[in-house]
């Protein structure tokens, strides 16, 4: 039998989102420090009618249909840090991923130059907001594991998922440090 560490991963992500949402006082702390998010990264596919994608809508002023495989290729949990960074005309929010992520991330930029990254999120008190927040075009292949993009969201609304994701960096550190 074989164990794949990127679905346990995830699994682990999920229950500590889980036992946090349903007010478990084990993590305890400020509201900040509870504060979690998720991010997905999922691949723009052709829509040739398969099961394994769907169309999503990207932008809520005036959304764009773009037709993603439904499997995320990086979560939250091949995350190392989350920031939002100033750009010129606003800003940005920056991802840096683990060593994992970073392979994973090099492997398909390479691979898919031309293509969309879509980007997901949950985000919020109790990760009760969700939105389709970006679509950049591979441009070149990233193979230091940072991915950056301006995201379809106010910039406090990027501060709390930057916050979410590093929580869930920390926690998920925590518990494998146990």
């Amino acid at each position: 039998m074989k164990i794949r560490w990127n679905r346990f991963n995830i699994y682990l992500v999920v229950a500590l989102a889980a036992v946090a949402v349903c007010g478990c006082q084990i993590f305890g702390g400020t509201k900040a420090e509870r504060q979690l998010s998720t991010l997905r990264l999922h691949l723009e596919a052709s829509r040739d009618g398969s099961k394994s994608s769907e169309p999503v809508p990207v932008y809520r002023e005036k959304p764009v249909m773009v037709n993603v495989q439904k499997e995320p290729f990086l979560t939250e949990a091949d995350v190392a840090e989350a920031k939002v960074i100033d750009e010129v005309g606003g800003f940005a929010l920056c991802i840096r991923f683990n060593h994992a992520g970073t392979a994973i991330l090099e492997g398909y930029t390479t691979e898919n130059r031309g293509k969309k990254i879509v980007v997901f999120s949950q985000f919020g008190d109790k990760i009760k907001d969700h939105r389709w927040l970006a679509a950049p075009v591979i441009a070149h292949r990233i193979s230091d594991g940072v991915f950056t993009f301006t995201p379809d969201a106010t910039r406090e609304e990027s501060e709390e998922i930057a916050l979410g994701l590093n929580n869930v960096v920390k926690k998920a550190q925590t518990w494998v440090d146990r």
